[in-house]
């Protein structure tokens, strides 16, 4: 069966399997540049950061190349059913990855603040370690080696992150049925807003970065609480700012006539993605701001 035979309606029973790529091994190559490159900045050689802005564009060069070859393989027809249940699967098991990611970060702020703090508060604990430690939630650590700061509440700024992503879930809830209901323009004005509300966010959380660093004093070195603040939302915001590009690039597709109410996997799992971050946002929410 020849490739436009193959391609002709999308619904052929076969499995596609491309040519042979160059593109895994580029992205191989690039990765190793970027470590090899981070690795030589932090030990103070000049060379190294160079080497890993290098490697970070040279794999953004061969990702857009890659995903530019996945998309014309839809677009054509060439993906069967098979292969868009691989697609589902493949972005479920990185979900969930993400999912054990955070988990991970979730429970270390458990773990130190309702079970190792309270532990080193006990009398014995106190008279070797940390003499009057009050096992207190944040603190400043042992003898005052940390210099004071102030925590982050949730008023006002983390409300209003909380309320420009839950809004971005229901635009983009909207543009997904508007797509399904073949109504493309009324698709790409909710996915434009999605956008719009994603970068927002990120903007706000940069402001109370900035707020945080020069008027709360809480740096990264404030103990585990600014430890596990930063690398919580920080993350967190990385993660947004990815799913807001992921976006931003569906948006482009839908307005070059990409997709159809049948066939919009790349959509759905921007969506899928956008959803989690939503929802892990909620966790630090309640669990960083709140209590």
């Amino acid at each position: 069966m020849s490739a436009g035979q193959m391609a002709h309606g999308g619904k052929a029973p076969y499995y596609y399997v491309p040519h042979h790529s160059v593109h895994p091994i580029r992205a191989s190559i690039s990765m190793l540049a970027t470590l090899l490159g981070a690795a030589l900045w932090v030990n103070g050689y000049a060379v190294g950061q160079w080497l890993c802005f290098a490697g970070i564009l040279c794999m953004f060069i061969v990702l857009y190349g890659w995903f530019g070859d996945a998309i014309r393989e839809s677009e054509n027809g060439i993906n069967s059913q098979r292969v868009d249940v691989s697609y589902r699967w493949s972005m479920t098991w990185f979900i969930f990855s993400e999912v054990m990611f955070f988990s991970a970060f979730f429970g270390s702020l458990w773990y130190t603040r309702e079970v190792t703090t309270p532990w080193l508060s006990n009398l014995d604990h106190q008279t070797l370690l940390w003499p009057s430690f009050a096992g207190t939630w944040p603190n400043l650590g042992p003898a005052g080696t940390i210099a004071p700061f102030e925590t982050v509440g949730p008023f006002w700024l983390p409300t209003i992150n909380t309320a420009l992503l839950l809004s971005s879930g229901v635009t983009l809830t909207i543009a997904h049925h508007a797509l399904r209901a073949a109504h493309r323009n009324k698709a790409i004005f909710w996915l434009a807003l999605t956008v719009i509300l994603g970068f927002t966010f990120v903007g706000c959380q940069a402001y109370e970065y900035h707020h945080a660093y020069t008027e709360l004093n809480l740096r990264f070195t404030s103990g585990a609480y600014g430890a596990l603040f930063y690398m919580l939302t920080g993350f967190h915001g990385f993660h947004v700012i990815l799913g807001a590009t992921m976006l931003t690039v569906i948006l482009l597709r839908l307005v070059r006539g990409h997709f159809t109410p049948d066939h919009h996997f790349g959509f759905e799992g921007a969506a899928w993605y956008w959803h989690f971050v939503d929802v892990v946002w909620l966790g630090l929410y309640l669990f960083v701001y709140w209590f």
